[in-house]
């Protein structure tokens, strides 16, 4: 199947996969294997369907058979990293895993859907990060991702907006080390309106079927900001339509899914991956579903 030009498997060819639950309909397979083809390595890419409580069982089974590396979806990036010999130190603080790497036998959790997202926004927008100041429309596990990874970029302050603003403090909080930053609640929104650089949703706000929603209001946005949405069905959505049309610099979801995954290839094999080849795989099957 994967066998670099020959297109099959042999006795030498390694083992990569996706453990989530449900996960068929995952594009993961599709794109790595790819990525496998385009840059030749000996390596095969599929999905497994592990349930819960399944979970230890799989993850010992990454050593027994010898898998190089293993990505992890819904429901088990958390409850993976218990099993894991290391984690690093951006997957501890978003407090996920995505992405596991067998180094000989031992385990070592990555998540990296936030410095997917900022890869994919850097190359595809030209933004400069540092310096600017960011809002982050949500405060669950994708904010979280993709607020530490901006931090790393030395914005120069971050507000983290949630329907919940405890929750949105709290995130806050615990990125303060890195930048400075504050909670507030989507009714505080107004206080920073013509202040901001990025705004970025990593809600599920506008998401199919729901694509007349708008994480907020759409005349809060100003010409010249650079808005993004972590939606990637549909590519566009309203709010990134909206945004285009009030003269705003867009970006959406899809570079993130790419980019998380040329990343987990990166960790795996030492290449570079061809991310083009991987983001015309995906979007040709997005057009065919």
């Amino acid at each position: 199947m994967l066998n670099g030009d020959q297109g099959r498997m042999d006795s030498n060819t390694v083992l990569y996969g996706v453990f989530g639950d449900p996960v068929r309909h995952s594009r993961s397979p599709l794109m790595l294997n790819c990525a496998f083809r385009e840059t030749g390595v000996n390596g095969a890419y599929a999905a497994f369907h592990v349930k819960p409580d399944e979970l230890e069982a799989a993850v010992l089974g990454i050593r027994a058979l010898g898998f190089r590396g293993v990505n992890v979806t819904i429901p088990h990036k958390v409850n993976v990293m218990a099993y894991l010999d290391e984690i690093d130190e951006g997957a501890r603080f978003i407090g996920a895993v995505n992405t596991i790497v067998n180094e000989s036998g031992r385990l070592i959790g990555y998540n990296t859907d936030g410095i997917g997202y900022v890869r994919s926004l850097k190359e595809e927008t030209g933004i400069r990060l540092e310096g600017s100041n960011i809002v982050i429309i949500g405060a669950g596990g994708a904010a979280k991702g993709v607020a530490y990874a901006l931090a790393k970029e030395n914005p120069r302050h971050m507000y983290i907006v949630n329907r919940t603003a405890d929750k949105a403090a709290q995130l806050a909080q615990n990125l303060y080390p890195l930048v400075s930053s504050e909670g507030m609640g989507l009714d505080q929104l107004e206080n920073i309106k013509g202040k901001i650089d990025l705004v970025v949703n990593t809600t599920s706000v506008g998401m199919h079927p729901n694509l007349d929603e708008v994480p907020i209001a759409l005349d809060w946005l100003q010409e010249g900001m650079t808005v993004s949405d972590l939606i990637y069905n549909p590519l566009e959505t309203r709010w990134l339509r909206e945004a285009k049309a009030a003269g705003c610099r867009t970006h959406g979801g899809l570079g993130m899914f790419i980019y998380q995954g040329a990343c987990a290839f990166e960790y795996w094999t030492g290449k570079k991956a061809p991310v083009e080849a991987m983001r015309d795989i995906v979007l040709t099957s997005l057009s065919r579903s």
